[in-house]
C-alpha cells in the first residue's frame, strides 16, 4: 500500500462521513479488543451515562468497587457488564454479555465480547449478527497483533459497519499525533482487510470523553462522541429490506387443526375458506414481500403468487425482514420445514458440495472425513467434511496449509452435503450464506461457517 494510498485512507478514517438523516431503529453491536484496553469499562460507561442503568445496580456496583477497593471513582464501570461471578474476581470478561437499553433516537442491543485470544469464538458469536462492531485499542500501544485478529474476524464476517475506539486517550495527555498515529495505523490494516466502513474516535471510558457527549479536551477531533455515532448508523435490517430479494425459511405449515369457532361455523364462506386454509410461516430473513408477489419455492422450484400475510395474526398488505409472518400462496405447493420462498427469479441454486470459512468453536479436533449435521437457515442435514483446505495465520493474515482446526482456528473447508441447500455467497448474503456445523451425536455446535463464493 503506497502512502499516498495511506494518507489518504486516514485523511477518510479521522473525518467520520455524515450519516443518513433517516430515523434509525434498532442496531446490534459487539464490542471487542485485546485484554485490559477498557471494554467493559466503556460500555459499562456508556450505559450509565445514557442512563440505561436503575439506581439499585448503580447502588451494588458503587458498594462492590468499594469492597474491591476500586481507586478510580466512584466506583467501577466494568461491572455493569461482567456479569459472571469469575468475570469480577479475574477482571476480565469471558462470556458474551448481552445489554438491551435505548435512547430517545434508537434501541440498542449490544455484545460486549471477550478479549483474550482464548475467547475468540466468544467474539466471533457476538458479531455474527451484528451490525456495527466497537474494536478498542489503547491509545499507549496502538494497533496490535489481537487488534488484527479482530479486525480479520470482523472483516470475514462482513459487519456492515466497524468502530475504531482509541481508548485511554487521558493516558497520553489527550495528545492528537498519537491518535492519528492509532489512526494511520488502523487504516492500513483496514484497507489490507477490505474493510470500507471505519470509523476512528478517541474516548476515554474512564473520563467520559467522546463516550457519550463531545470532549473539550479533544479540540483537534470534529467527529462524533461514540453514542451519537451508533444513534445514526443504518441498520443491516433496513438495509437488507430494500437491498437484497424475499428470503422466507419456512418454519412450519398452517392448517386448521380441531373444530371451528361457534361463530365462525356460523358463517358458510368462511368454514369453506378455512378449509381450504393453507400458508406457510417462518420469519422473513431478508427482503420484502407484497400481496400480489410472485415467488419461488425451494427445492421444487414452483412458482406461484402470495395471496395473503398475516402478521400477529392481523391481515396486512406487506411485510419485510426480519418480521415473523405466515404467508398464503395461490397454489398448494409441496412445503415443509426447511423450504425457502423467494423472490422470483432469484431462487438460489440447490448446492450439494461446496467451499466455505469455519470459524472452529467447539474443543473436539475438526478432521477430514468425520460425519456431522449443516444447518442453515430452518433446515437440518447430514454432511461430511470432505476436505481442510488451509488455516488462517491471524498474525500474518495469510491462509497456511493445514489438516485439522482446533480450537479458535479459522479454516478453509470443503463440504459435502446429503441433501441440496439454497446456499449463497456470504459476501452477497450474510443471511443465506451463513450455517452452522452440529455434532450428529450430542448436538454440539461445531463451528460456525460462511458460504465462500
Amino acid at each position: 500500500m503506497s502512502l499516498d494510498a495511506q494518507s489518504t485512507v486516514a485523511e477518510r478514517v479521522e473525518a467520520p462521513r455524515p450519516v443518513s438523516a433517516e430515523k434509525p431503529t434498532l442496531l446490534r453491536f459487539a464490542t471487542a479488543g485485546s485484554v485490559d484496553d477498557g471494554k467493559s469499562t466503556l460500555v459499562g460507561r456508556l450505559l450509565h451515562d445514557s442512563k440505561a442503568i436503575l439506581a439499585d445496580q448503580l447502588e451494588q456496583v458503587a458498594r462492590t468497587s468499594a469492597d474491591r477497593g476500586f481507586a478510580h471513582g466512584e466506583f467501577d464501570f466494568a461491572l455493569l457488564t461482567d456479569g459472571l461471578r469469575a468475570e469480577r474476581e479475574q477482571g476480565i470478561t469471558i462470556d458474551v454479555a448481552y445489554r438491551y437499553f435505548s435512547t430517545g433516537s434508537r434501541s440498542f442491543i449490544l455484545a460486549d465480547c471477550p478479549g483474550h485470544v482464548q475467547y475468540t469464538r466468544n467474539m466471533v458469536t457476538g458479531a455474527t449478527t451484528a451490525d456495527a462492531v466497537v474494536v478498542l485499542v489503547d491509545a499507549r500501544k496502538g494497533v496490535v497483533e489481537q487488534t488484527r485478529r479482530h479486525l480479520a474476524v470482523v472483516a470475514l464476517l462482513r459487519v456492515p459497519h466497524v468502530i475504531l475506539a482509541v481508548n485511554k486517550i487521558d493516558l497520553v495527555g489527550f495528545a492528537g499525533d498519537a491518535f492519528a498515529a492509532v489512526a494511520r495505523d488502523a487504516a492500513a490494516v483496514a484497507a489490507e482487510l477490505g474493510i470500507d466502513d471505519l470509523h476512528v474516535l478517541p474516548v476515554s471510558a474512564l473520563e467520559g470523553d467522546n463516550v457519550v457527549d463531545r470532549s473539550e479536551r479533544t479540540p483537534w477531533y470534529d467527529g462524533p462522541a461514540l453514542l451519537e455515532l451508533l444513534e445514526t448508523l443504518p441498520g443491516a435490517d433496513a438495509l437488507d429490506a430494500g437491498l437484497e430479494p424475499l428470503r422466507l425459511p419456512v418454519q412450519l405449515v398452517l392448517r386448521p387443526q380441531g373444530g371451528l369457532a361457534p361463530e365462525v361455523a356460523a358463517d358458510p364462506a368462511e368454514t369453506e375458506r378455512l378449509r381450504d386454509y393453507r400458508a406457510v410461516a417462518g420469519r422473513i430473513s431478508s427482503g420484502a414481500v407484497r400481496v400480489g408477489d410472485r415467488v419461488e419455492v425451494f427445492p421444487s422450484g414452483i412458482a406461484t403468487s402470495v395471496t395473503g400475510i398475516r402478521s400477529a395474526g392481523v391481515e396486512v398488505d406487506e411485510a419485510r425482514a426480519p418480521q415473523s409472518v405466515s404467508l398464503e400462496l395461490a397454489d398448494d405447493v409441496d412445503t415443509a420445514r426447511g423450504a425457502v420462498v423467494a423472490a422470483a427469479g432469484t431462487l438460489p441454486s440447490a448446492q450439494r458440495e461446496f467451499e466455505a470459512e469455519l470459524f472452529q468453536l467447539d474443543a473436539r479436533t475438526l478432521i477430514p472425513g468425520i460425519r456431522v449435521l449443516v444447518k442453515h437457515g430452518t433446515a437440518t442435514v447430514q454432511a461430511l467434511v470432505a476436505q481442510i483446505e488451509s488455516r488462517y495465520d491471524l498474525d500474518q493474515l495469510t491462509h497456511v496449509p493445514a489438516q485439522t482446526l482446533e480450537t479458535n482456528d479459522i479454516g478453509r473447508v470443503r463440504l459435502r452435503l446429503a441433501a441440496d441447500l439454497p446456499l449463497e455467497p456470504y459476501r452477497t448474503s450474510r443471511h443465506g450464506g451463513s450455517f452452522l456445523v452440529i455434532h450428529p451425536s450430542d448436538g454440539a455446535t461445531l463451528a460456525a461457517g460462511i458460504v465462500r463464493d
